[in-house]
């Protein structure tokens, strides 16, 4: 019999992610394939933040205890 199947190693056994139909202590040919994990070069803040498309006033920066706090900073 030959079945494909997807599992979990947890640092000492390998656990199945769905049931297998086999006798307890059955004797098997185990094929390791970790899948391939695409790297992606971290985003700076500015990106994350560009990212979020937040929306607020233009004065935001000039502003900010006053639309923060209720602080008139004029």
């Amino acid at each position: 019999m030959r079945v494909k199947l997807n599992a979990i190693f947890d640092g000492k056994v390998l656990l199945p992610e769905e049931d297998i139909d086999l006798k307890p202590n059955t004797r098997v040919s185990v094929i390791i394939e970790s899948p391939e994990i695409e790297k992606k070069k971290p985003l700076s803040f500015l990106d994350t933040a560009r990212r979020l498309e937040l929306d607020g006033p233009s004065d935001w920066s000039v502003r900010l205890e006053e639309y923060l706090c209720g602080i008139n900073s004029r």
